[in-house]
């Protein structure tokens, strides 16, 4: 027997032989281990065969049996057993602003359909999993070809506060409950706040049976969302100058209620109140410009800024709806620009769209004109309901990107005021929940015979075929974000 260089009984034990990791790469774990019997067992070469990114978990194992010195197991214990604690290797990538983002998930165990409905939380896989983690960040750089080149720059023990507990519980009885209703196949991370049912594998065609319903549903993983790992990462992990306001004060405040109700109570106790009224009563500038609405809304919360903690880990966005007198929506919803080569190249549940409603939570909060003024109406959290997501809006993406695949046409049609450019894809009118429109200041294009209209690099993007068009974003239809709005405010 091989004496361990750290004690496997004490977490602490664990936690300071782990600051060894830091500052070296992956390359040079396994180099500095290439004597140990673990790595002679390999019938493979152990780098290049760790190196291959289609290897899930390769970059743990290495962690695990060169560093630590344990074989890789599928247990459902904690990895270090005896100490209760559980290793989590995991990228984050520094962003153009400079701060530091999570870059996917962490998974946490998968969900068995038929054991998970008989464990309360603290009874769960989960919880003997995600009660104490030893967190092992390594920096994800695009340009880095061979991850095993990534470094190690972070390594801290973390359990989640209690003030994160209340609402990570929540969320799992929001997960048992549903596959408890026999709808394991319709669990979507936007159900939840910080812990999500996350799909194992994407693009797998695998489904396993699910106890109270006959329909085959995903394979699926708890998971803490990257929006609450992002925040996690810049708390406890890296702190940063990094600041957000809490909503809830004190977890006193949300006793016998949960995280949604008590934001929307909050909300509710000005409904009838101007937005002139609650500028007034906030103490702020009426000044009519599209973010007062929202600002208004984080007001009502309690907070003075947009950076709302349970909100940023909860990847909730916050939207004001504005109803007219006619009770109409006089504009459609706006997402973020997309590249038409990027779009291209995706599959459904890898897209960025997909990607973007399945874990997001929208906040809307409702006004409706009356005179010169917008009334509060209400507030409801909402995310986008599982078969639109996968049917509608999946059917109108794929048109469009099919478009993009078989080549956009740009025809230049003469008019009174001199000329438009028109094209084929897919209008408003041919898709009830989502459509595309320009997303940039002025229009710009570059026709085949090389013809350019207009500032190529500021206002469009390239196109598969060499052509250049007006970057393009998606938008959900008023009408469809109207009547999700009156299933429950009836505005």
């Amino acid at each position: 027997m091989i004496l361990k260089p750290y004690d496997e009984t004490s977490p602490l034990s664990i936690e300071s032989y782990s600051k060894n990791l830091i500052g070296k790469t992956f390359a040079q774990i396994i180099a500095e281990d290439s004597n140990s019997e673990i790595i002679k067992e390999n019938t493979s070469d152990y780098a290049e065969s760790h190196e291959n990114k289609h290897r899930k978990g390769g970059l743990g194992e290495v962690i695990e049996e060169c560093f630590f010195h344990y074989k890789c197991n599928n247990d459902s214990k904690p990895d270090f057993d005896k100490a209760g604690v559980e290793l989590k290797v995991s990228p984050y990538k520094i962003n153009k602003n400079k701060t530091l983002s999570a870059k996917e998930r962490l998974i946490i165990t998968m969900i068995n359909y038929y054991d998970v409905v008989n464990h309360s939380f603290y009874e769960s896989h989960l919880w003997a999993k995600s009660n104490l983690i030893l967190l092992v960040y390594y920096l994800y750089e695009k340009e880095i070809k061979n991850r095993l080149d990534y470094k190690i720059n972070y390594s801290k023990l973390f359990s989640p506060p209690k003030e994160d507990l209340e609402i990570i519980k929540n969320d799992y009885e929001t997960i048992i409950n549903k596959i408890k209703a026999g709808k394991a196949h319709e669990l979507s991370e936007g159900d939840t706040l910080y812990l999500g049912a996350a799909t194992k594998s994407s693009t797998s065609s695998k489904r396993r049976n699910q106890p109270f319903s006959s329909i085959p549903a995903k394979p699926r993983a708890f998971s803490f969302k990257s929006s609450y790992m992002t925040y996690v990462l810049n708390t406890y992990i890296a702190p940063n100058k990094t600041t957000y306001e809490p909503i809830i004060k004190n977890m006193d405040e949300i006793e016998g209620t949960t995280f949604k109700e008590y934001i929307t109570s909050k909300l509710d106790y000005y409904i009838g109140k101007s937005d002139k009224d609650l500028c007034e009563i906030f103490n702020r500038e009426y000044n009519n410009n599209k973010a007062q609405w929202c600002d208004l809304a984080y007001r009502m919360l309690g907070i003075k800024s947009n950076k709302a903690e349970e909100f940023i880990k909860a990847n909730i966005v916050v939207k004001a709806i504005r109803i007219e007198e006619n009770g109409k929506m006089r504009e459609s919803m706006s997402f973020p620009s997309f590249k038409f080569k990027d779009l291209a190249k995706q599959e459904w549940e890898d897209s960025d769209l997909y990607n973007y409603f399945n874990d997001r939570i929208f906040l809307f909060v409702v006004y409706k004109k009356h005179g010169d003024k917008y009334i509060l109406k209400g507030s409801k959290l909402w995310n986008m309901p599982y078969e639109d997501l996968n049917t509608t809006v999946k059917e109108g993406w794929t048109s469009i990107r099919d478009t993009i695949r078989t080549g956009v046409k740009l025809t230049k049609k003469s008019t009174k005021a001199g000329f438009i450019v028109e094209n084929n894809f897919p209008k408003k009118k041919d898709n009830s929940i989502i459509h595309i429109r320009p997303h940039a200041q002025k229009s710009a294009f570059k026709f085949l015979d090389g013809e350019v209209i207009g500032d190529l690099n500021r206002n469009a993007n390239e196109l598969p075929d060499g052509q250049w068009m007006t970057t393009q974003s998606f938008w959900i239809n008023n009408n469809y974000i109207l009547g999700q709005i009156n299933k429950v405010l009836k505005v």
